[in-house]
């Protein structure tokens, strides 16, 4: 089965009124949790435009006080169940500067629960990771906004 374009997708809206459109997006987020997030933060980002920065560090801090970091291997586990809810997270919003603030937030949160204590290769990989991952995405902001950044990488090295 071959599917359409964006491009034909997006000529196929525009000939549907505001109701028929209305119940599609429903229904499209009746399908998939992931979407029905996605079209939450959408709608509500103009009022509440920290909300979806907010939610997500509440979701990851719930799995951090869930989180077992007593054994290496627990600890590594759950660090790794973490960053894969957290990537998916992240790809709920394009904005570099919420994204960067929820991997900051998640680094700041491994090194405070004692995570990187074990001296693990895994662990030590898995935050140097997301260091170059947020540092990436700092290079292509505003350097007003770099410096802000720079200054909280001090403290996270």
């Amino acid at each position: 089965m071959k599917f359409p374009s964006l491009a034909q997708l997006k000529k196929e809206l525009n000939h549907l009124d505001n109701n028929e459109l209305q119940v599609l997006m429903v229904d499209l987020a009746k399908f998939n949790r992931d979407n029905k997030a996605y079209l939450f933060f959408k709608l509500n980002q103009l009022e509440q435009p920290n909300l979806y920065v907010e939610m997500v560090q509440e979701e990851l801090e719930s799995d951090f006080q869930n989180a077992r970091s007593d054994h290496y291997y627990y600890a590594k586990k759950s660090a790794q169940k973490i960053r894969r809810k957290m990537n998916k997270l992240l790809k709920l919003t394009k904005d570099k500067a919420q994204q960067i603030d929820v991997i900051l937030y998640f680094c700041l949160r491994l090194k405070e629960e004692g995570f990187l204590d074990h001296r693990s290769s895994v662990l030590d990989n898995l935050y140097q990771v997301q260091i170059k991952k947020a540092q990436k995405l700092v290079e292509s902001l505003h350097p007003d906004l770099q410096y802000d950044y720079d200054l909280k990488f001090d403290e996270l090295q």
